[in-house]
């Protein structure tokens, strides 16, 4: 194919899938499902008829595009959110990976004509919740949580990856050289974790002071810094034996939490690249499926995937939050959330660049569990929070005001509030409203348009407030009030 083609059908389908992912919200469909499907749509046995049958390659840009996402998500994390909950976080991302990949294994062994290690390597695969799925669909959704769930779930999300992917290595190692250590193979594990933890703690302090003082002449060369050093994070502690994806978070959560100048703009460049990422991530994976073969193995795959959801993941979880005061709503919700996508898809590969005997068996039975727990669990999480009794209706969500950004460290936030068609506040004047002790309304958005408001400028409908406060609870209360 020649370049201006390969490029032409290559932007084509990136504007299908945006434009698949904006409709489909108002059918309940998650993004990530649209993406897949235009990559299927588009494949060996799609409209487009694409040959593609390269695992290498799409494990490649699925490494890729795990960095991005892991970066941007650990960019996003909170250290005060997430620190009452680290704990619970981190033995679902260890331990509850290692119950899920066990139950799995031996559900796989007796279901199927598989050895025990093959058995185990499928259940390593599916083992972990996906990072891309629980943050695209927790955020895309603004879903409000009780008792630290969400924060919980986010750590979780962003830091099981490493344990899946040492187990998948692992167990297909295993079934190529036909030999286990039991000593060396958790020897191994512990080093990769803290070669891991320590290489992205001490590279995310190195990065920190390199942003700060570089001073570079140009602002849009921040975000390529950043990107360059998220690179060069993952492959060091590669090169140096540790988990790569363990140290691209822990350093992504370590600047998340530091003065950073332009973070701002880091965090607004992550977050773009890493819908992008996702986007070509699911395409390749989608274009690498055959849905005949998928469907050959409906069956059993759906067997695999209702065990997971409804007995392995809540037996992980239950299992690992036991050493905690954590009532049943919460745990049952957090079963629920036990997302696959695009990660067990691109561990699927690593069987496959091996050429193990089962791979593709093994590779469409995961795309399928990853098929199941989206549609089933990722466009029922809003009722199952709501049935729970676990989402918090009072707490309303907050848009920062684009106008504005201060650092976290000030004492200043800002929002937006849209004045609906509804609202008590139309045809007010500013110096009317009942505004909170500092708190003020610094610029209004009209028609597209900007402008600083005085005190007698009239308030209509489809007017964007930008308004700044010293108290989050006071610009809540205005959000409630004046929307």
């Amino acid at each position: 194919m020649e370049s201006q083609y390969f490029i032409l059908v290559g932007s084509l389908l990136l504007l299908m899938s945006i434009l698949a992912g904006k409709t489909s919200y108002k059918f309940g469909v998650p993004t990530l499902i649209l993406f897949l499907s235009v990559g299927m749509l588009a494949g060996s046995e799609g409209i487009l008829g694409i040959n593609f049958d390269n695992p290498s390659f799409a494990q490649f840009i699925g490494i890729i595009a795990l960095n991005v996402i892991l970066f941007s998500g650990g960019l996003d994390t909170r250290w005060k959110a997430v620190k009452p909950v680290a704990a619970k976080g981190f033995l679902l991302s260890t331990l509850g990976v290692f119950i899920t990949a066990g139950a799995v294994g031996g559900f796989t062994y007796y279901l199927l004509d598989f050895t025990l290690i093959e058995a185990f390597l499928l259940g390593a695969i599916v083992s972990s919740t996906d990072a891309a799925a629980v943050f695209s669909i927790l955020r895309s959704n603004n879903i409000n949580l009780k008792y630290g769930i969400r924060p919980m779930l986010e750590l979780e999300s962003g830091s099981n990856d490493p344990m899946a992917y040492f187990l998948t290595t692992l167990f297909t190692g295993m079934v190529v050289a036909q030999e286990f250590s039991l000593t060396s193979s958790v020897l191994d594990l512990v080093l990769q974790l803290v070669i891991g933890g320590v290489s992205g703690y001490f590279l995310g302090k190195g990065s920190k002071w390199l942003i700060n003082k570089i001073a570079l002449d140009f602002e849009g060369l921040y975000p390529v810094l950043g990107l360059a050093l998220s690179f060069i994070i993952y492959s060091f502690t590669e090169v140096i034996h540790g988990n790569g994806f363990l140290a691209v978070y822990v350093s992504s959560v370590l600047l998340a939490n530091s003065e950073l100048v332009k973070k701002y703009a880091l965090r607004q460049f992550f977050d773009g690249f890493a819908w992008l990422m996702q986007i070509i991530l699911f395409l390749t994976l989608g274009l690498l499926v055959f849905p005949s073969r998928v469907i050959d193995i409906l069956p059993i795959g759906l067997a695999i995937a209702l065990f997971l959801i409804f007995v392995a993941r809540p037996l992980s979880v239950f299992i690992s939050l036991a050493f905690f005061k954590v009532n049943i709503r919460s745990k049952l919700f957090i079963s629920w959330v036990g997302l696959r996508g695009a990660v067990p898809i691109v561990f699927a590969t690593f069987p496959m660049v091996m050429g193990l005997d089962k791979a593709d068996l093994i590779f469409n039975i995961v795309f399928l569990v990853t098929l199941v727990s989206i549609m089933l669990q990722g466009t029922t999480i809003n009722k199952m929070a709501q049935w729970l009794g676990v989402q918090d209706n009072e707490i309303k969500t907050l848009k920062k005001a684009r106008a504005f950004e201060f650092s976290e460290d000030s004492k200043t936030e800002s929002a937006e509030i849209y004045i609906s068609s509804n609202s008590k506040v139309i045809g007010k004047k500013i110096h009317e409203l009942d505004l909170p002790k500092d708190s003020l309304v610094v610029m209004i958005i009209r028609k597209a348009k900007y402008f600083v408001p005085s005190g007698s400028t009239e308030l209509k409908y489809g007017d964007t407030l930008q308004v700044i406060s010293t108290s989050t609870k006071d610009l809540t209360k205005m959000a409630q009030d004046f929307g």
